[in-house]
């Protein structure tokens, strides 16, 4: 998020809302001119995934119609977090995931709304222009405004490396496509997996680290320059680093407007997965079986400790309350706002529980284990497959285009802060350019897990944004309004220690 300056119209200060896990405090994270959206757009960035652009759905005075906020919010949480869902819900057990799900979907709903009501109960005369870090700093001073960076830096740069990893991932699958294609290699990749023209593979079978790229049966085309391609495209030893070569220079540009045009596809893709998913269950059809505490050879438990695994990666699937202020003022009618941002929790919801049951349940077990679900489910689905590959291609170029906007908010947060700048000199930029580069490359070689990483960078800033911070302001400020109760003091400090079990439970699990 990045507020311009004063003279700026109300309309540029609502529009320059890069990420809803971003969070300046301040004026000194000023955005630059240049970068400025034209008065009639508006963007809306999402570092996992997403972007809105509105530039003919208001009424002419910057506001929005309910509709038009209801699907800005659903499009600013989906992302990258909805390739994760099938595998958190193996983690917690069928039952257990759609359970919590529900359960989350509401506690961050109510979170959220707090945040939303915080900024109204603070008795200063214009708050109109203020967002949630804001907020914080006014509440907690300047350990609300360095604790909202740094929280927010974790969520963005952890966005980064969850892009970096599944950058290498689609970039390593469309190359081999297009190879296998072009010379008319007919692969059998050295995994587990269905037979016929829906299959469906096992990558981590057996030992549980599988050659990623040995492949046999190629019926035609030259062995010898097969076995070098395999060896010069690997999904973590080479494919890694030359994304290197496209997106450093990119992170150094000084304005990455120029991408925004792009991020309209991540509507489309959330859209496609839908359909994917839909398509890929109508061929597979439904295994299920229902085994309560115990597990077998095909199925999990119902039931399963690991569930704190699926809570992490839900934390950061329901996390829009840095943001929500800004998405929620441009509503035309401030009095549905609650109903509106109730519908939008809902339909994000049902969409991460549509393709999360859906791809558990169609998984075909057996022949192979539900065990086999990976963190990101397209990897369950070989190089070759026509809509898998449609779908990295999409994902692949909706990544390339949002990495360096998120590049310009990391750079932007921290050098500013810091320097005062945003670009305090070539060095600076390529420096820290190369250490969030460097971070994205080390994970993709050696903890290549978007699940495990989105876990970890959810529960970290959530516990934060969306458990602490928004109880705790709610607490002082009835406190301060003598209104405070027994009940209300419990049940958020319940939330705030939610929040913290929920952080711990990731380095246990």
């Amino acid at each position: 998020m990045q507020r311009v300056s004063d003279e700026a119209s109300a309309m540029n200060k609502r529009i320059h809302y890069y990420s809803r896990l971003t969070s300046p405090s301040d004026k000194a994270l000023i955005a630059p001119d240049h970068v400025l959206p034209a008065p009639d757009e508006i963007y809306v960035y999402s570092p996992l995934g997403t972007a809105f652009k509105v530039d003919s759905c208001t009424d002419g005075h910057g506001k929005n119609s309910s509709i038009v906020t209801i699907f800005m919010i659903w499009n600013t949480m989906m992302g990258t977090s909805i390739l994760s869902i099938p595998w958190g819900i193996k983690q917690a057990g069928f039952t257990s995931g759609i359970i919590l799900i529900i359960l989350m979907g509401i506690l961050t709903l109510y979170c959220c709304y707090r945040v939303v009501k915080s900024r109204k109960m603070i008795p200063l005369t214009d708050t109109s222009n203020w967002e949630f870090p804001d907020v914080c700093k006014y509440y907690f001073g300047s350990f609300g405004q360095w604790s909202s960076l740094l929280f927010s830096m974790v969520s963005l740069v952890g966005a980064m490396v969850v892009y970096w990893v599944l950058m290498s991932n689609f970039l390593f699958n469309t190359g081999k496509f297009i190879y296998n294609f072009v010379h008319d290699i007919n692969v059998t990749d050295i995994v587990p997996g269905t037979n016929g023209s829906n299959k469906v593979i096992c990558p981590n079978a057996a030992t549980g680290h599988p050659p990623q790229n040995q492949s046999v049966m190629f019926s035609s085309g030259n062995s010898t320059g097969f076995q070098l391609f395999e060896e010069w495209w690997s999904k973590s030893q080479t494919v890694p680093f030359y994304l290197v070569a496209v997106l450093l220079p990119l992170l150094n540009l000084k304005s990455p407007s120029f991408f925004a045009k792009f991020n309209v596809l991540g509507s489309v893709s959330v859209i496609y997965l839908v359909l994917l998913v839909t398509v890929k269950a109508a061929h597979l059809g439904i295994h299920l079986e229902f085994n309560w505490f115990t597990e077998n050879e095909f199925f999990v438990p119902e039931f399963r400790v690991l569930f704190p695994q699926l809570t992490g990666v839900l934390t950061l699937a329901f996390f829009i309350h840095n943001c929500v202020i800004t998405l929620l003022q441009n509503n035309k009618n401030q009095e549905n706002n609650v109903r509106d941002l109730s519908i939008a929790y809902f339909l994000v919801g049902l969409t991460y529980l549509y393709v999360g049951v859906i791809i558990f349940a169609s998984f075909p077990s057996p022949p192979l284990s539900k065990e086999c679900i990976e963190q990101n489910f397209l990897d369950n689905f070989p190089s070759n497959d026509i809509m898998s590959f449609i779908a990295r291609i999409f994902l692949l170029f909706q990544m390339i285009t949002v990495y360096p906007l998120l590049g310009y908010l990391a750079r932007v947060q921290l050098l500013r802060q810091v320097f005062g700048n945003a670009y305090p000199s070539v060095f600076h930029v390529l420096a820290l350019n190369v250490a969030i580069v460097g971070a994205g490359v080390a994970m993709a070689r050696f903890y290549p897990n978007i699940g495990g990483i989105i876990r970890y960078s959810g529960a970290t800033c959530g516990l934060a944004f969306v458990f602490v911070y928004p109880s705790l302001i709610y607490v002082i400020s009835l406190h301060r309004a003598g209104q405070l109760t027994w009940p209300a003091l419990i049940i958020h400090i319940f939330i705030i220690l939610l929040g913290l079990a929920n952080l711990i439970a990731q380095f246990l699990l």
